[in-house]
């Protein structure tokens, strides 16, 4: 694994933490799943960048299964609620 996708990959291990900083810790639940939804896209970089980075073709796989989970999860969201806190 070259450096340059080491430190790519150190980067968004930093944006997980803290999207799970956020996640657990935001005061409205508006902004815990915007965090959710940052945990959800640097989890599908992560992924991707170390199955390119280590030729492990499956880790595509999950990632795609991680980014669709996260889009239903959004829907989910919105439709539990519908109308934004005040």
């Amino acid at each position: 694994m070259s450096i340059f996708l080491a430190l790519i990959l150190l980067v968004l291990a930093a944006v997980l933490v803290g999207g799970l900083v956020g996640t657990l810790r935001g005061p409205l639940a508006a902004d815990r799943m915007i965090a959710a939804q940052v945990l959800g896209t640097a989890g599908v970089a992560f992924l991707l960048i170390l199955g390119e980075a280590t030729a492990t073709h499956a880790l595509r796989d999950v990632a795609l299964v991680l980014a669709a989970l996260s889009s239903v999860m959004t829907l989910a969201f919105v439709r539990l609620h519908g109308k934004p806190e005040k």
